[in-house]
């Protein structure tokens, strides 16, 4: 199948708290709508799922740090408990002490009295440095008891936000299913010749878009080398190829497109942001006319998409539910622009690409529908994921 259409459902990489409007309602396919508007209506609920997984993606994000504060907090906790316990031993043995060497004579009557003023003076001066042991006990005692109080309410609070959080997510992958199952009931309801004609004009349109692109000078004729960590990032996601796409994945056996994106760079060494979002926000911008492998080229207005770049007009990218990972055309989605991971390192002097597999710009975005995913149970929906019971719910 081609690319721009079948892609389209991995993109969701980071509409971080956006909740999607419901989609509108989808005349049934029929013998007789025209092809155009069969490929507009499958783009957009592609589109939408999209992006409901990088909602999904964000909100997973947010909730594996959460988990990570309330685990520190958690840690600090036990911690100032041992503090505190130790405090209040130290604070029981000098009242003891204390209550025990309490006698009616003040310190100023006994040196008074004392035979040996100098052995009352020094006797004194260790009675003050007990005393402000005991002064230092006090206050350690106060400060961790304050301590163990501000860290349980803190403790508390970011439970809740987990438990909130955890919430969020679930919706958010309850409306990734749901997206899903809209596409998977349009496919169904599609013919044979209809889904052969909607492959046709998606492999056209997104054949126009690369001659359109390349005509337009807006890519560069020659590739330059990547960096050192740019040619790892490359040679991590060149060896994914053919690994099958998985919405919320990133890896080591499936991945959905900004999870590619983000292993890659991270096992070349450079941790980049999760989601297709966040990277186009929180990276650096590089003109396409100076792209070089290993940047990562987003797409869509709302940044919903990403793939990563190998020279030559051609990206690697994990393109939507029911994929594989493979080499694609870089217009084979609308280009938004593209970032650098690594803006301040200097590219390779020499640089040899890795082999490509012929077989790598196929795979099962060849036909739309008439290849199922392998490896699902007979529980599980089109995708991968639990059918829906009737009633609502899942297998």
């Amino acid at each position: 199948m081609s690319e721009r259409f079948l892609r389209l459902a991995c993109t969701a990489a980071v509409a971080a708290q956006a909740v999607l409007a419901p989609a509108p309602a989808l005349a049934a396919p029929g013998p007789d709508r025209p092809v155009a508007q069969l490929l507009t209506d499958l783009q957009r609920l592609y589109r939408q799922t999209e992006q409901a997984t990088e909602s999904y993606n964000a909100a997973e994000e947010r909730l594996r740090r959460q988990r990570a504060e309330v685990s520190r907090l958690e840690d600090q906790l036990a911690r100032s408990r041992r503090s505190l316990r130790t405090s209040r031993t130290d604070a029981g043995r000098l009242a003891r002490e204390q209550y025990q060497s309490t006698t009616g004579i003040s310190p100023y009557v006994r040196l008074l009295l004392a035979r040996d003023p100098q052995h009352a003076l020094d006797e004194g001066h260790l009675i003050g440095r007990l005393a402000r042991e005991r002064a230092r006990t006090v206050g350690r005692l106060t400060d961790d008891e304050h301590k163990q109080a501000d860290l349980a309410r803190k403790a508390r609070k970011a439970l809740d936000t987990r438990l909130t959080l955890a919430e969020a997510q679930k919706k958010q992958r309850d409306e990734v299913r749901a997206r899903l199952s809209d596409v998977e009931r349009m496919l169904a309801g599609l013919t044979p010749a209809q889904l052969t004609a909607v492959a046709d004009l998606e492999r056209a349109d997104t054949a126009a878009a690369q001659r359109k692109l390349t005509a337009s000078g807006a890519l560069s004729a020659t590739t330059p080398p990547p960096s050192p960590e740019g040619d790892r990032a490359v040679r991590y996601a060149v060896r994914q190829l053919g690994k099958p796409y998985q919405w919320g994945a990133a890896g080591p056996e499936s991945y959905d497109c900004s999870g590619l994106t983000s292993q890659a760079w991270g096992h070349a060494g450079t941790a980049i942001p999760r989601t297709s979002q966040e990277q186009w926000a929180g990276l650096p911008h590089v003109p396409l006319n100076r792209l070089r492998p290993g940047d990562l080229v987003v797409y869509f207005p709302e940044a919903t998409h990403v793939a990563l770049y190998l020279g030559d007009g051609k990206v690697v990218q994990a393109p939507r539910p029911g994929a594989k990972i493979k080499v694609s055309p870089i217009a084979a989605n609308p280009v938004l622009g593209a970032v650098r991971p690594d803006p301040k390192a200097r590219p390779l002097a020499h640089y040899a690409p890795p082999a490509i597999p012929k077989t790598a710009t196929e795979g099962p975005d060849d036909s739309l529908g008439t290849s199922r995913p392998t490896a699902l149970t007979p529980t599980q929906g089109r995708w991968g994921y639990p059918r829906p019971k009737a009633g609502g719910g899942t297998a």
